[in-house]
């Protein structure tokens, strides 16, 4: 794409759909606006320009909530496992070696979007945080690290747990926004987010506010049962998405 007119409306119009998921079901941005300008561009390259958009909007997000040094406290050693984790998964990324594991995360996230539409509820008993937490937060953190997409298994995690609606929502936020920043970490440590791609970054974010409003419009008007059918949803549509797009990629 070597027009820059239209090269930034590409991106413009890639966060603003990704804006518009997360604002309705709380996650959605990074494997949007991935999936969309990886059709353009390296899988690091639009995990570079997710960097802004990404931290801002999920500041936003864990602040808007009622419960966030409770949940921060609660969650303190997965996120410290995301930060180990991603150390250990940006090699990956950085090496472009992510269409198998694209295609993994994409599996495993449809499937439990699936389960959740028929009502097959997975649970985990909140005595088995304590060991449990760190775990999920490591190999989240691998996965973030080496696909650029922050999902899983800590998104089913939260939600086996059972926390409700704006409690889940505040908590990804809170996810979304550690995952970034060690993201964000790996990159600058592996040369990959110069300051012209850090202005592109800044200059993505105003279509992804725009877009989050419009999709927060949506998720104040949904009752609980509703949301969380948006939510599994958009789990299944994002997974097969990703599991569409790795394969192609496979093959190519």
């Amino acid at each position: 794409m070597q027009d820059p007119i239209v090269a930034a409306s590409f991106v413009a119009l890639a966060f603003l759909l990704a804006g518009m998921v997360k604002g309705v079901v709380g996650m959605g941005l990074p494997t949007i606006a991935i999936g969309i300008l990886g059709v353009v561009m390296a899988p690091v390259e639009a995990a570079a320009l997710l960097v802004v958009p990404s931290l801002v909007t999920n500041i936003w997000q864990l602040v808007a909530g009622p419960s966030l040094v409770a949940l921060f406290r609660r969650f303190a050693t997965l996120m410290i496992g995301v930060c180990v984790g991603t150390a250990f998964g940006i090699g990956f990324l950085t090496g472009g070696a992510t269409a198998l594991a694209s295609a993994a995360l994409g599996t495993v996230l449809a499937l439990y979007g699936a389960l959740g539409l028929i009502s097959a509820r997975v649970r985990v008993r909140t005595q088995s945080e304590t060991w449990l937490s760190p775990i999920i937060g490591v190999l989240t953190g691998i996965l973030t690290g080496a696909t650029g997409v922050f999902a899983i298994p800590a998104v089913p995690y939260f939600s086996a747990l059972g926390l409700e609606k704006e409690e889940l929502v505040q908590m990804l936020g809170i996810l979304f926004t550690v995952c970034t920043a060690a993201l964000a970490i790996g990159l600058i440590a592996h040369g990959r987010f110069p300051s012209s791609v850090a202005t592109g970054s800044l200059f993505a974010l105003i279509p992804t506010l725009g877009g989050m409003l419009l999709g927060q419009k949506v998720r104040n008007r949904l009752e609980p049962q509703a949301f969380r059918r948006w939510f599994y949803a958009a789990l299944v549509l994002l997974g097969s998405y990703m599991v569409a797009r790795a394969l192609i990629k496979l093959h190519a």
